[in-house]
């Protein structure tokens, strides 16, 4: 595969799910995964959560996360995956006129929130900024022979 062909394929992934899985890890060194609904915009992933959820109390002491995006339904080898690494915190107040607007502009009713809205809700919003995009490649798509599945880093 050529690397066109992976930022395409990466690109079609990330564009083609709602949901991805989000990876903290807590204060003593424990991993933590936790499905959450996203919208992913110039490198930043966004995402709406409660401030007391386990892996929101992760996030605000190690900032550091890792998130994985794929089809569900997808059978057996025949399905790809995109992997990101990203540093994320909550959205300050002062920016989430802004923010709100940009993870939400491509995002229908009753989903697309606003500050005014989620100041009357339990949740709060999150902004990751995405520092390494990899694909998941099968070994039988490199026609090397090995069968071994890689990620091969690409530029988004």
């Amino acid at each position: 595969m050529t690397d066109h062909d992976l930022k395409a394929l990466a690109r079609e992934v990330l564009a083609g799910n709602q949901f991805m899985v989000l990876g903290t890890v807590d204060p003593s060194g424990r991993p933590r995964v936790s499905p959450v609904w996203f919208t992913l915009v110039d490198h930043h992933a966004y995402w709406l959560s409660s401030p007391d959820a386990h892996h929101s109390r992760n996030l605000e002491q190690r900032p550091d996360v890792s998130m994985v995006v794929f089809d569900p339904c997808a059978g057996p080898g025949t399905g790809w995956a995109v992997y990101l690494e990203a540093t994320a915190a909550r959205v300050p107040v002062d920016e989430l006129e802004e923010a709100c607007a940009t993870a939400f502009r491509d995002v229908e009713e009753p989903l697309a929130w606003t500050p005014e809205r989620l100041a009357s809700e339990p949740f709060v919003l999150y902004r990751a900024r995405v520092t390494r995009t990899e694909v998941h490649v099968r070994g039988s798509d490199f026609g090397d022979g090995t069968g071994s599945d890689q990620r091969v880093p690409v530029d988004l």
